[in-house]
């Protein structure tokens, strides 16, 4: 009798390692380190220059071995894609920082998140105008205050008690930004502005970056110049936590597009908070967040999980993009 009685709890002890070991081997592959980037989506001719599409292609592998060395080297996400994005910030290719487009009244305003996965902490601005990388304030704003958001006036308030470089609004200008403005207003006078192509062109853009480094922990970032011509006061996706930026334990998120349409569908945190609820992949997630939940050319996001897994997607024909992680995968793109 004994003996069949530490046969049958041998059998069970076996059965349970077995079982452990396939739960185990279901796991994804943990990688040491990954980031992602984006440099906004919307609809980008594939006629584009090819001197201009070797410069976009040439500055975001510049901000992504920036990102990655830091990390590489053991440097936390938060320092990586605040780094990363500060260079996308001082790039005028892109719709943030030096590159920013104007609004209806002819100006600058810069609009930051940033967010830390570990503690759920958070800091963003939005309206400012001295500013040189917004989302260095954005930082400041999680570490150095009991608030999350500042907005216009205060965020330039709270910008004077801190030591993040400022500029004249002038520094912001570019020829470029300020003949899209005039077009954009002009197509206003003349008509309904019906969406099309190249309208969306103009409209979309901003910089963002995910990072997992070797502690675990997750971050996102995300810096806009908002959209071209945009009304007095108009705040987009970007700065409202959840909506164009989230990160928490299992997922950090960034979002370029149409802010409006990113806004209503809390956009980041839906995508965190079906991959977790369904306890379902991150491509998943992403394909259900783009493909379902958001309609043809509104938007596209960048990811990365908890297991350094990357995700990249747009629905608006294309995004620039790029993204590595500590195995060696690497990619660079703009178009689907």
């Amino acid at each position: 009798m004994k003996n069949i009685f530490f046969a049958l709890l041998l059998f069970t002890f076996t059965l349970g390692c077995t079982q452990s070991q396939d739960a185990n081997s279901s796991q994804p592959a943990q990688k040491e380190w990954a980031i992602a980037l984006h440099g906004g989506a919307g609809y980008v001719s594939k006629d584009m220059p090819e001197d201009r599409k070797e410069a976009y292609m040439k500055s975001l592998e510049e901000a992504l071995n920036i990102g990655a060395e830091i990390l590489e080297n053991g440097g936390s996400a938060l320092d990586a894609i605040e780094k990363t994005v500060n260079y996308l910030e001082d790039n005028e290719l892109y719709n943030a920082g030096k590159g920013a487009v104007f609004t209806s009244e002819g100006k600058n305003e810069l609009d930051a998140a940033i967010m830390d996965g570990s503690t759920l902490n958070a800091g963003a601005i939005t309206g400012v105008t001295t500013v040189k990388n917004p989302i260095s304030l954005a930082r400041k704003v999680m570490t150095e205050s009991k608030h999350v958001f500042f907005s216009a006036d205060g965020a330039e308030t709270f910008a004077d008690e801190t030591d993040v470089e400022r500029v004249d609004p002038e520094y912001f200008y570019t020829e470029r930004r300020f003949q899209s403005l005039k077009r954009a207003q002009a197509e206003e006078q003349e008509s309904s502005l019906i969406e099309t192509n190249q309208q969306k062109e103009w409209k979309y853009g901003t910089v963002g970056a995910v990072a997992l480094d070797k502690n675990g922990n997750l971050a996102a970032a995300t810096s806009t110049g908002g959209m071209t011509n945009k009304k007095y006061g108009r705040v987009g996706d970007v700065p409202i936590i959840g909506s164009g930026t989230y990160a928490n334990d299992l997922i950090a998120v960034s979002a370029t597009g149409w802010g409006e349409k990113i806004m209503l569908n809390v956009s980041a945190h839906t995508l965190a908070a079906y991959m977790e609820f369904k306890n379902t992949s991150l491509q998943a997630s992403m394909d259900y967040l783009v493909d379902d939940v958001l309609e043809p050319g509104d938007a596209g996001f960048i990811a990365v999980d908890k297991y350094g897994n990357i995700s990249m997607k747009t629905n608006t024909g294309s995004m620039f993009r790029a993204a590595t992680d500590s195995d060696g995968n690497k990619e660079v793109g703009i178009w689907e």
